[in-house]
């Protein structure tokens, strides 16, 4: 499988990290990342962004359209954008491809192909749910950044883990050791 990851300036880029780190094992990532969300990285997390781009199998710069991923004809089985900064969501949603990641969504939108996007925004603005209305119209999935808990998470990672898990399974990407505790599946108590 050949996955596009874009991660962008919104706050939980740990989220974004923690999937590329799965994804390292059972896809070819192409990973984009934003000039905001390199700031992001060195101010929410540990990693050092050449630690980052390791864990890829191709790295673009966010603003280089001569990349393969910038076509259509170029076949890979879709993007997931980690998390997505509202300024990328209204990018994505007015049609206007300013960078390489709003670029490869639209690609997705325009070729019928998977389209994860992960807000990570509170309060949501009207303005902010309109654009996800309009890019859930146009075939994004819209995957919020909202943690579950009965699985009852026991750190931070565990509800990284819980997002992580939800953006694989639509993509029916299976990992060898599931990351969360399913609903109704063992200890997780359905009161």
């Amino acid at each position: 499988m050949k996955i596009v990851l874009g991660l962008t300036g919104a706050s939980g880029v740990v989220y974004g990290i923690r999937l590329l780190e799965v994804l390292k094992e059972v896809a070819e990532t192409h990973l984009i990342v934003s000039a905001s969300a390199k700031k992001i990285i060195s101010i929410e997390t540990d990693y050092e962004l050449d630690e980052v781009y390791a864990m890829a199998s191709h790295v673009y710069d966010n603003s280089d359209f001569t990349v393969a991923v910038c076509s259509g004809s170029v076949r890979y089985d879709g993007a997931m954008i980690v998390p997505c900064s509202m300024k990328t969501l209204g990018s994505i949603a007015s049609g206007i491809s300013t960078t390489l990641i709003a670029r490869v969504a639209e690609v997705c939108l325009k070729e019928g192909r998977k389209l994860v996007i992960v807000p990570r925004e509170a309060p949501l603005s009207l303005i902010h749910l309109q654009n996800m209305v309009t890019v859930k119209k146009a075939g994004a999935i819209i995957l919020p950044a909202s943690p579950a808990y009965y699985h009852k998470p026991e750190n931070v990672l565990d509800m990284v883990d819980f997002i992580v898990a939800r953006v694989l399974d639509v993509f029916g990407i299976k990992v060898e050791t599931d990351l969360i505790r399913r609903w109704g599946a063992g200890d997780v108590n359905r009161q």
